[in-house]
C-alpha cells in the first residue's frame, strides 16, 4: 500500500494530540452510502440509546458488543475491503482489548453507529496504540510521519478508531446520529479522564468539525493512502488545555 506526505508546512500550535482511526479508516468517517444496503433504519427522535462497553461491563449488555462488531464488519470489510481479522461474521483487532471503550449507538437492536477509544497508555504485547505503532513503524497501512511530534504516552490523552454510521441510517437523519456519536464519545473519553483524543481523520475534517462544533487541531500533515487524503488531528474534551507531547 503506497502512500504519500503532502506539502504542509503546518507547525503545531502548542497543543497535542486527538482522535484517532487507522489512515486507511478515514473513509468510515464520512462513507458514502451505498444502494444495496439493507432497509433504512427510521425512528421517532430520540430513540437511538448510547451504551458505553468495557470488558467488565460486557455481560451486562447481552450480545450488543457481537452485534456491534458485526456491524464494524459490514463497514470496514464489506464495504471498505480492509485486510482485517474476521470471525463468525465479526471484525476485530489486536487494539480490542480491556484497556478500550466501545460506545455503540443503537435502536430498536439494530447497531447505527460506534467508535473505539483506547488509552495511549495502553500496552499489549507489542502493541500501544495505532498512532504510536505506526510512528514505531508497527502497521503497514500508516506512514511513520503521520504526527508532527512523537506519539504521546499520557493518561490524559485517547485515541479514538474504528468510526462509523451504519448504512442503513438515511441522509435526512446522519448529521443527527454523527453529532450523537461524536457528543457520546466525548463523555465517554472525559469519564474516564481524558483532556484529549487524537486520531486519523479525512483531509476535509474542518468542515465537519464546524458542524460539530468539534475543537479540534491539525497534529500531522496530510498524507494519501490509496488516493484517499488524510490527517491526523486533537480534539479537545473537556475545554482544558491539551498538554504538549
Amino acid at each position: 500500500m503506497k502512500y504519500s506526505m503532502s506539502p504542509v508546512g503546518a507547525a503545531m500550535s502548542g497543543r497535542a494530540y486527538l482522535k484517532l482511526a487507522p489512515a486507511n479508516a478515514v473513509a468510515s468517517l464520512n462513507v458514502v452510502r451505498e444502494q444495496t444496503e439493507a432497509p433504512q433504519i427510521r425512528a421517532t427522535p430520540g430513540s437511538i440509546r448510547t451504551t458505553t462497553m468495557s470488558f467488565a461491563t460486557i455481560h451486562e449488555h447481552g450480545d450488543l458488543l457481537a452485534r456491534y462488531l458485526r456491524a464494524r464488519r459490514k463497514i470496514f470489510i464489506d464495504r471498505l475491503h480492509w485486510n482485517v481479522a474476521e470471525a463468525d461474521g465479526m471484525e476485530f483487532d489486536q487494539y480490542d482489548t480491556p484497556f478500550c471503550r466501545w460506545v455503540i449507538l443503537h435502536e430498536f437492536g439494530e447497531v447505527v453507529a460506534g467508535v473505539r477509544l483506547l488509552p495511549t497508555t495502553a500496552q499489549c504485547g507489542v502493541y500501544t496504540y495505532m498512532l504510536r505503532d505506526a510512528q514505531n513503524g508497527l502497521l503497514e497501512g500508516i506512514p511513520t510521519d503521520a504526527l508532527f511530534l512523537p506519539a504521546p504516552v499520557d493518561p490524559l490523552i485517547w485515541e479514538a478508531s474504528r468510526f462509523f454510521i451504519s448504512d442503513a441510517i438515511p441522509a435526512a437523519r446522519r448529521g443527527t446520529v454523527q453529532r450523537q456519536l461524536f457528543q457520546s464519545m466525548k463523555l465517554a473519553a472525559k469519564e474516564n479522564g481524558a483532556v484529549s483524543m487524537i486520531g486519523i481523520v479525512p483531509a476535509v475534517w474542518s468542515r465537519w468539525a464546524r458542524r460539530l462544533d468539534a475543537d479540534a487541531t491539525q497534529i500531522g500533515a496530510k498524507f494519501a493512502i490509496d488516493g484517499t487524503w488524510s490527517q491526523s488531528v486533537q480534539f479537545c474534551v473537556n475545554g482544558l488545555p491539551m498538554k504538549n507531547g
